[in-house]
């Protein structure tokens, strides 16, 4: 379109076609698919151009056709030869078709010169050499590359194989020396080894032998020694072979391939039937390197043992593979105490000190997370166990001294203590005729974290040893650290009793039951009323009974209070022990009021079957006295008769009928003249 000077800038502007709107949005009748409009695409589609077969019959048709491939080549190259090495490639294999190998080695080095790290390039370019048996030419471009990539074990390797391939084994020794003083890395050594057979095709085992030393001291691995010593066994010498694999063992030491160097080592002794050895080399390994790293080694260790071991080296490996498994549990999770109770014994039952101490060591410097006693509870147990080992399988006094100092001072006494750990260290120092360091223990015990349980151990031990005063001073200071404890108060009273201090025990008693809070008071009344009847002093345990019932109105004091009032009723008609009638009297009274009310109480219990409660009721009735009247002297209050009879009612308990057997007699007597007063009949 042609413009004018004095057109407007809006009439330049092109102005496109407007895009017409789709007023018909339904699908059309013919549908056309994406494969119908391939096939389409693909029937129109001219045929593949080929290219008419060019026969050349004269040099000048030739000539004409090497220069056109020529500019051909070099505009490939010049346009994309940079970066693609393969159009120099063929470039240069077409130049060796032409015979032309002047211009090929031309194409080669510029080529080389674009990129020569490309290892390919080279390869192409010795290979092209020795095909046509240019020796001299392909040693040439072998000397360039080896002294331009040396770290290429692929040119060294290939190099090598050339001279020994043409027999030039002076030659071949020669690469290889130029190749080890880089100090290739495993694979060039690797690669190499496989051509060193060369050595001993000459008869150079010698020669060998050194490549070998150099091979192990350039490259200290266990390949490397396993390969030497498999030479040394190859050559009939096992003595040899042992030595490589003892001098491995030294210059390698703990390292992370120490397991296979032992594995192989001992296969080695296997193989060369001297199981001894192996087992020896077996359990050195496992004792030597560290537990993380000889899975493989003991199972190797196992599968030997089940062939060449007896029944105890079995048993031996079956204790290994569990110690296996426990390790590795402890491992995952070092604060599981069951699995160190199970390691532990497992250690106990092989009988190896050495080991023992170690698990043990192991499992206590795991030490719980929180001062709380729940976390600690399975936790102490470890230091248990290992102060009785050292006591009672090692023998050991120092070490178990020891032991008890360090566990003593590692629990957080502020928060919460264990008796038993102090306990267990005093009755030590007590077998060990050190009393006066057991006495410290427990002195100690009782100023960091007094319990109950300490002072009982503590008087215990001095009463054991008869030290009487020492317990008493003890005693004192338990009620006065822990007032409310009835057992310590009852213990010291039984104490006092025993030493024949009834008033001191008496005392005691009266101070213990006085106190305003108790742990247990039935505990200490039952008691304190038990040494009363012992003693003798039926006023004072009826008195305490009364006192008791005062504080408490308890089912059981009832019953034991009618238990007491019941059971000497037969003693009772004694007047030598008992006094006067009138008393006598009252006590039934009283027995008839408890027999009532133990005869209510067993009525109205619902906490049993009905047959069990009707036995109950009807074993109370058979104990229910008899009423009888009776008559007696009428006595003043000074104790002088004041003349005349009076009638009173008595009780006649069953007991009491088999003990006065002529009360039937009286009885009979009561009946028939009740019998006579009903009839009207004058007495």
């Amino acid at each position: 379109m042609a413009y004018n000077a004095g057109t407007t800038a809006g009439e330049r502007e092109v102005r496109l076609p407007r895009a017409t709107a789709v007023k018909n949005r339904q699908a059309a009748s013919k549908q056309i698919t994406a494969e119908q409009i391939l096939r389409e695409s693909k029937a129109l589609q001219a045929d593949d151009f080929k290219a008419p077969v060019v026969k050349i019959s004269d040099p000048e048709e030739l000539a004409e056709y090497r220069l056109a491939k020529r500019k051909e080549m070099e505009d490939d190259v010049r346009r994309v030869g940079r970066w693609n090495p393969t159009v120099w490639v063929k470039y240069a294999q077409w130049e060796e078709q032409q015979k032309d190998f002047r211009r090929a080695r031309s194409v080669w080095e510029r080529a080389l010169d674009t990129d020569h790290r490309n290892v390919s390039l080279w390869l192409k370019y010795v290979e092209m050499e020795m095909r046509h048996r240019f020796v001299n030419h392909a040693r040439n471009v072998w000397d360039r590359a080896v002294s331009l990539l040396p770290r290429i074990d692929q040119l060294w390797y290939k190099y090598i194989h050339m001279e020994e391939m043409l027999g030039n084994v002076a030659g071949a020794r020669q690469i290889f020396e130029r190749w080890m003083k880089w100090e290739p890395d495993h694979h060039g050594w690797t690669a190499y080894i496989k051509v060193l057979g060369m050595e001993l095709r000459y008869n150079e085992a010698g020669r060998a032998r050194d490549i070998y030393e150099r091979y192990v001291r350039c490259l200290p691995d266990v390949k490397s020694w396993v390969r030497y010593a498999k030479f040394e066994m190859k050559q009939g010498d096992v003595a040899a072979a042992r030595r490589c694999y003892e001098r491995a063992v030294e210059e390698l030491g703990e390292d992370s391939q120490s397991e296979e160097l032992y594995i192989r080592f001992a296969e080695f002794e296997e193989k060369v039937k001297e199981p001894e050895r192996a087992r020896a080399i077996f359990r050195y390994g496992l004792d030597t390197l560290p537990r993380s790293g000889v899975g493989e080694l003991y199972k190797r260790f196992v599968a030997f043992e089940k062939q060449q071991g007896s029944r105890e080296g079995i048993e031996e490996v079956i204790v290994s593979e569990r110690r296996q498994q426990y390790d590795a549990e402890v491992r995952a999770n070092p604060l599981s105490y069951d699995t160190w109770f199970d390691y532990i014994r497992l250690e106990e039952g092989a009988g190896d000190l050495g080991r023992i101490r170690e698990v043990y060591e192991r499992a206590i410097a795991n030490v719980p997370p929180a001062p709380e006693k729940r976390y600690w509870q399975r936790y102490i147990y470890l230091w248990i166990m290992y102060a009785l080992f050292e006591e009672l399988v090692a023998e050991d006094v120092e070490r178990t001294r020891e032991v008890y100092r360090a566990c003593l001072k590692l629990i957080p006494h502020a928060a919460f203590t264990f008796s038993k750990i102090w306990i267990m260290a005093a009755q030590f120092e007590v077998r060990q005729l050190r009393l006066d360091a057991a006495r410290r223990i427990l002195g100690m015990a009782l100023g960091m974290a007094p319990k109950d349980k300490l002072f009982r151990s503590y008087i215990d031990m001095e009463l054991a040893l008869g030290a009487v005063d020492r317990c008493r001073t003890l005693y004192e200071k338990y009620v006065e650290w822990n007032p409310a404890s009835a057992g310590a108060w009852a213990r010291w009273a039984e104490l006092e009793r025993g030493l024949g201090e009834d008033e001191r025990a008496r005392g005691l008693y009266e101070m213990a039951v006085s106190q305003p809070a108790l742990d247990g008071p039935e505990l200490l009344w039952k008691a304190f009323i038990d040494y009363e009847i012992a003693s003798g002093r039926r006023d004072a345990a009826r008195a305490l009974y009364e006192r008791l019932l005062a504080r408490t109105r308890h089912v059981k004091v009832w019953l034991s209070y009618a238990r007491f009032e019941a059971t000497p009723l037969a003693l009772l008609a004694q007047r030598d022990e008992e006094g006067e009638e009138e008393g006598r009297a009252e006590a039934k009274e009283e027995a008839l009021l408890l027999l009532e009310a133990w005869r209510a109480m067993e009525a109205a219990s619902t906490c049993r079957p009905a047959e069990e409660t009707e036995a109950a009721v009807a074993a109370v009735a058979a104990k229910m006295p008899r009423r009888v009247k009776r008559k007696r002297a009428i006595v003043l209050e000074d104790g002088t008769p004041a003349g005349g009879t009076e009638e009173y009612y008595d009780y006649i308990f069953p007991d009491e009928a088999a003990a006065a057997p002529n009360l039937k007699i009286l009885e009979a007597a009561y009946k028939w003249k009740r019998a006579r007063m009903e009839a009207g009949v004058d007495a």
